[in-house]
């Protein structure tokens, strides 16, 4: 099962405008902000970068995995929709490749996401701040560190829409696990491991050795997520 069939599949669906319309408006976040209390942050200490993540990051990382939630709803809702994923079981279609292909589409889209943050995040340090030489050697690292964290939340959203027949119950447990992630303290290593809470770490300003725990706990949970995977299609096979 190719990418590009999966491109073919969302053009009935709401997939690729959900994702246009959802990275303008979290692109727009830091840009708002900036437009009406810029004088809050123009003295604080710090790399632009640092200062405008600090200041946006937590509501621009919960629209994201918003998107994320959403979006994958919205994939398996079309292979549900009219009986698609039990007639598969009938081709030489292994729904792992499936997966692996709906997976590769929804990084891509959050990555267009990531790179209209990014612009903003540019945007606002030229226009409000002074930048360095190495502002884009620190923007770069910044959105490829939160593309990295956002991978484990990806990856377990898609396998509980896979789970789940009706989109709306596994759009429910998506939205509970986002809110559920806000609530959990920061400070806690373990608890910010949970998959929908990694994505609200950002890299200024954290310790290089945490961050490189961070990326490995990233590493870790996408190799449990995806052996759960396959357990899951070989579980539900057998009660086909």
């Amino acid at each position: 099962m190719s990418v590009s069939l999966e491109c073919r599949k969302v053009k009935r669906t709401g997939f690729l405008p959900v994702f246009f319309g959802g990275g303008i408006l979290a692109a727009a976040v830091p840009v708002s902000n900036m437009a009406v209390r810029s004088e809050m942050y123009l003295n604080q200490p710090g790399s632009p970068i640092r200062i405008l993540l600090g200041a946006n990051w937590q509501m621009m990382a919960m629209l994201n995995m918003l998107l994320a939630v959403s979006g994958t709803c919205l994939l398996y809702h079309t292979e549900y929709a009219d009986n698609a994923m039990q007639k598969m079981t009938s081709l030489p279609v292994r729904e792992s490749s499936v997966f692996l292909s709906k997976a590769v589409l929804t990084i891509f889209m959050s990555l267009f996401v990531l790179v209209l943050e990014a612009g903003a995040v540019a945007f606002c340090s030229y226009h409000w701040f002074e930048t360095g030489s190495g502002f884009w050697g620190e923007l770069c690292k910044c959105f490829g560190y939160s593309l990295l964290l956002m991978l484990p939340c990806i990856i377990l959203s898609l396998l509980i829409s896979e789970a789940c027949r009706n989109m709306w119950i596994s759009l429910g447990i998506g939205v509970i696990c986002v809110f559920t992630a806000t609530m959990l303290p920061t400070a806690d290593f373990a608890l910010s491991l949970f998959p929908f809470a990694m994505p609200f770490q950002i890299f200024p300003g954290t310790d290089m050795a945490r961050s490189a725990h961070y990326i490995c706990g990233a590493a870790a949970e996408l190799a449990v997520c995806g052996m759960a995977q396959l357990i899951l299609v070989k579980v539900r096979r057998c009660f086909a």
